[in-house]
């Protein structure tokens, strides 16, 4: 990776988003079961929603500053994917989430908002 993106995007849903408003933190089921928090690029969150959460309905996407991050950032490659992913590894503070952008899912999947193509 040539130079790191301003944003990175983790994929919920509402629910998830206002139980981690309540809390004041995010930590979806991943930080303990996996050590850390998935995130993608707006290149990568296409195929990543549609790869793993066909079906689910409507998400959410939250936008990240990674400069904002309390905790350790690393990219590292997917086991299952040939690409590296963001990684977040400890709770995403909320002040790290600039903006959060609905995901709809349609007939042909998930598509990136027009509003984080860029």
């Amino acid at each position: 990776m040539s130079e790191p993106p301003t944003t990175i995007l983790h994929i919920t849903t509402e629910s998830g988003w206002a139980q981690a408003q309540a809390a004041g933190e995010l930590r979806p089921p991943s930080l303990a079961e996996e050590g850390f928090i998935h995130c993608s690029t707006a290149q990568q969150v296409e195929a990543t929603a549609n790869r793993i959460f066909s079906g689910s309905g409507d998400l959410l996407l939250l936008v990240v500053d990674p400069s904002r991050l309390n905790a350790p950032l690393k990219w590292e490659r997917a086991t299952d994917v040939a690409a590296e992913f963001p990684h977040i590894y400890g709770a995403l503070n909320l002040g790290a989430v600039v903006d959060h952008v609905a995901l709809p899912e349609g007939a042909d999947g998930y598509v990136l908002p027009p509003a984080l193509r860029g």
